[in-house]
């Protein structure tokens, strides 16, 4: 494993003005940045804040709220990055990796030969049981919960643990584990929060055809172990690794779960027991960052769209989704995008946006602003997050060592990050969370919102030389929301005493539901289908002992609401969680509800 892609390195902005009129301000409080950007490249400048002087502010804020932070133009795609040469052998090399062999094996290769020279292998080769010299197949199942055994064998009784966890069992019985990394008492939520250090979660393999990202992970997790390259981060940070979150779809060979399900959208629905178990580990562990590994395909439909190839290494895109409060996005996109960005590039890798291409005509679009991704859910529970995409979901082995050198430079610099940021992001969160439950029976809540489409030129390649083609098309972005539907936020939801199915799914995401005790008079907005479209009435109901109430006054608020709103194609009513309009209401005024003990 190359050292350059796993050493400690600085969170860096990409914007060049970030000033805003108020006594004390972002740059004030905890860095301030220039930078000087190329057309292909992104170099930040760092000029910190003298220690102390930093330390001064951050112990204010525990007492001061932060100022309103005005909204800033969205972030623009960034430029793709040169192809460069493979990064050359560091001198000082891990004793561990070993140089790259010339391949002496035939290799039938998807395009042009002069497509494959642009994408040479890094100076190391990582090596895992899927990535040994002649396989032909990537790490199964068993040897992937077998490496974990055994790294977790091989820590006990160390300063450092690694312990192998079962997360959850997938719809074919089969264990979905994950890795807990930690120099601490123990590997359970509580002695994780008794370090007071950031805990990254990294999860891979949502799709069963994404070979990269489960191969990087495992790389990752030796390096976790002593003597690996990573082990003394686990003095600053807890790392939780979920290698394969979709372990029937890796044996079947298909992207869905067991059910067709897609896992990568099933985050706020939790219909599969997979995704269940990502949000059980997130609602446990609490995670400061999540990071989302996946892979997206390298030839089709681009070529048949625009007789042109994909030329970036790495595709990502942080979560962004109405109501994700503008401080956690701005966390996302200036201490986890750019110094990701920033890191892919200086090794050679060209960066763009997470996109994909339309089948039917000439557009670009990246993932859906919905609440349904890892990423998406994850930023509207006011944790930072990001998803990587490596180059390669259709080229089964070609260029393997290189999709996971970019994985596994992302996932180092996403860790080093959530190193440097740690105070950071633990007082925006603070503050975040208490400023959305302030935000209750007061404001707007954005119900839809519309990704905007714009023009964009995106660099790619040309399948018979491999030259660079810029290519013109329509271009949706996730990071522009227009809002297409708005209501008066409320005080809480009503749920009928029917409604237990929904209730679990918003416990597992870990929004706080309580049960009515005593019943009591309630004033609410109803709900009402007139032509195909929801409207609203005022109205008040009997809230009914065993009934349910899901105040706003919460951290997880926005959560709810992208649930219980029923507008949508992904909320709990469109998708039977909640059976009727009739077993939902919006609770206008506080309430002086009695409720159940919780156990």
């Amino acid at each position: 494993m190359p050292a350059a892609a796993l050493r400690t390195q600085s969170a860096a902005f990409a914007e060049q003005d970030l000033r805003y009129p108020y006594t004390m301000t972002w740059h004030s409080t905890f860095a301030r940045f220039s930078t000087q950007d190329s057309p292909h490249s992104l170099r930040p400048t760092l000029r910190w804040l003298g220690a102390a002087g930093a330390a001064a502010v951050l112990a204010g804020c525990a007492s001061t709220p932060l100022p309103p932070w005005a909204s800033s133009t969205p972030a623009k795609p960034a430029p793709a990055a040169t192809a460069a040469a493979a990064v050359p052998a560091s001198t000082h090399q891990p004793a561990r990796t070993t140089p790259v062999a010339p391949n002496t094996e035939l290799e039938v290769l998807p395009y042009a030969g002069e497509v494959a020279v642009r994408f040479p292998d890094p100076a190391v080769r990582y090596q895992t049981p899927g990535l040994e010299s002649g396989r032909r197949s990537f790490t199964t199942n068993t040897e992937l919960n077998a490496l974990l055994q055994k790294l977790s064998i091989d820590s006990l009784g160390q300063p450092v643990r690694l312990a192998q966890i079962t997360a959850g069992t997938s719809q074919q019985g089969q264990v979905i584990s994950a890795l807990v990394a930690t120099q601490g008492e123990g590997v359970n939520p509580g002695a994780l929060d008794a370090t007071g250090r950031p805990t990254l979660l990294i999860v891979a393999g949502q799709q069963g055809t994404d070979a990269a990202p489960t191969e990087a992970l495992l790389a990752m997790a030796k390096e976790l172990a002593p003597g690996g390259l990573l082990h003394a981060q686990l003095s600053k940070a807890n790392v939780i690794l979920v290698p394969r979150a979709n372990p029937d779809g890796f044996d079947s060979g298909t992207a869905a779960t067991a059910n067709g399900v897609v896992l990568t959208e099933d985050h706020l629905l939790l219909q599969t027991p997979e995704a269940q178990a990502l949000a059980k580990l997130v609602r446990d562990y609490r995670p400061s960052v999540i990071l989302d590994a996946e892979e997206f395909p390298a030839i089709q439909p681009t070529l048949a769209q625009f007789n042109a190839l994909r030329s970036n290494d790495a595709g990502l895109q942080y979560g962004y989704s109405p109501n994700v409060h503008e401080f956690v996005a701005k966390a996302e996109r200036e201490w986890l995008y750019r110094p990701v960005v920033d890191s892919l590039t200086q090794a050679g890798l060209r960066v763009d946006w997470a996109y994909s291409a339309s089948s039917s005509d000439k557009t670009l679009r990246m993932a859906s602003p919905a609440p349904t991704s890892l990423h998406n859910v994850s930023a509207l529970k006011n944790t930072p997050s990001l998803t990587v995409q490596s180059r390669g979901a259709d080229l089964q082995r070609t260029h393997i060592q290189r999709r996971v050198h970019t994985l596994v430079t992302a996932m180092g610099a996403a860790l080093n990050d959530t190193i440097a940021r740690s105070a950071d992001l633990g007082k925006v969160q603070s503050f975040v969370a208490r400023d959305i439950a302030s935000q209750a029976c007061s404001g707007q809540l954005t119900v839809a919102a519309q990704a905007l489409q714009t023009q964009r030129e995106v660099q790619m390649l040309d399948p018979q030389t491999g030259a660079d083609q810029g290519v013109r098309a329509a271009w949706v972005s996730a990071t522009e929301l227009r809002s297409t539907l708005q209501r008066p936020r409320a005080c809480g939801y009503w749920l009928s005493a029917q409604s237990e199915q929904a209730v679990e799914r918003l416990r597992l995401l870990g929004v706080q539901v309580q049960r009515v005790a005593e019943q009591a008079p309630v004033l609410s907005d109803g709900y009402s289908n007139a032509g195909g479209k929801i409207v609203v009435s005022r109205n008040a109901i009997d809230a009914a002992p065993g009934s349910y109430y899901i105040s706003m006054n919460q951290p997880l608020a926005n959560v709810a609401a992208a649930a219980l709103e029923p507008d949508t194609a992904y909320s709990y009513v469109s998708q039977g969680l909640v059976s009727s309009l009739g077993d939902l209401a919006r609770v206008m005024a506080p309430t002086s509800l009695v409720f159940e003990e919780e156990d």
